[in-house]
């Protein structure tokens, strides 16, 4: 399996659409640019049959620096989270499935 980038996902979209890259390019990269401005503003994004974009508060917590083992502060914050849904989940199982992939074991 390998990684999808930004721009393998432009072509994709963009022969799927039949628009020129360049506008996919312009669409896909303002979808971005929102959806972050809108986690930065602590709204949740809901796309029905995909899941959920959102934010949650993280409390303050000690860390620790793995190179020095030296305690660091964590201060309260920010963390984007995706929550998937059951449509996305069921299609991911599915495409396993039809590729010949081992199911995997319920714990």
């Amino acid at each position: 399996m390998s990684n999808t980038t930004k721009h393998d996902l432009i072509a994709e979209v963009s022969t799927v659409t039949g628009l020129t890259q360049a506008d996919t390019k312009i669409v896909v990269e303002e979808l971005l640019e929102t959806i972050g401005q809108m986690l930065e503003q602590g709204r949740h994004i809901e796309l029905r049959g995909f899941g959920t974009f959102y934010t949650k508060k993280r409390k303050p917590r000690p860390a620790r620096n793995p190179k020095t083992g030296e305690v660091v502060p964590l201060f309260e914050r920010m963390v984007p989270l995706f929550k998937y849904s059951s449509e996305l989940k069921k299609k991911i199982a599915e495409g396993m499935k039809s590729a010949g992939a081992p199911a995997a074991s319920a714990a």
